[in-house]
């Protein structure tokens, strides 16, 4: 009688070590293109957003002799022709609600504020997301000068939903 040899079959540690190199190579390129993927889409809401806000301060303006808003709650309940505002739609609040609500600023320092600010410049005021120009009714992210698109644009200087 022979004794038959049992061999084991399994990986090297050389096959097991290539292995996990090429799995962090590949690793090592897909983590940085999500991560642009969801910079891309930060910067598509920050446009689509914009676009609103100046429609809305727009029709805001052109039914309150041209002056654009100067608060959230003008944007978001009834108001009368000098911009005061009320909880129910009774005469003489018969303009707006403009938006159901702000959105949140989706990028940037500010991130997730909602609120609207009308003094000094774009980023000057922390804690609003949303600066509107009081004498033009320009919209604009509320955020200071470093927070940039990823072309490197600030995204303080966008208007009205155009990506520079």
């Amino acid at each position: 009688m022979s004794a038959s040899r049992v061999t084991a079959r399994g990986f090297s540690l050389i096959e097991l070590v290539m292995v996990v190199v090429i799995i962090g190579i590949i690793g090592a390129i897909a983590v940085p293109r999500l991560s642009r993927g969801s910079t891309g889409a930060e910067e598509a809401a920050l446009a689509q957003d914009l676009a609103i806000l100046t429609q809305a301060v727009e029709l805001y303006k052109a039914e309150h002799l041209g002056k654009p808003p100067t608060t959230k709650a003008q944007l978001t309940k009834p108001t009368d022709e000098a911009g005061n505002t009320n909880n129910a739609q009774v005469y003489p609040y018969i303009y707006g609600p403009y938006m159901l609500k702000i959105p949140s600023l989706p990028m940037g320092t500010n991130r997730g504020e909602n609120d609207i600010v009308t003094t000094g410049n774009p980023g000057d005021n922390g804690g609003a997301g949303w600066w509107i120009d009081p004498d033009t009714g320009d919209v604009r992210a509320n955020a200071p000068d470093s927070d940039l698109t990823s072309d490197g644009v600030q995204i303080n200087t966008i208007k009205g939903g155009q990506l520079n």
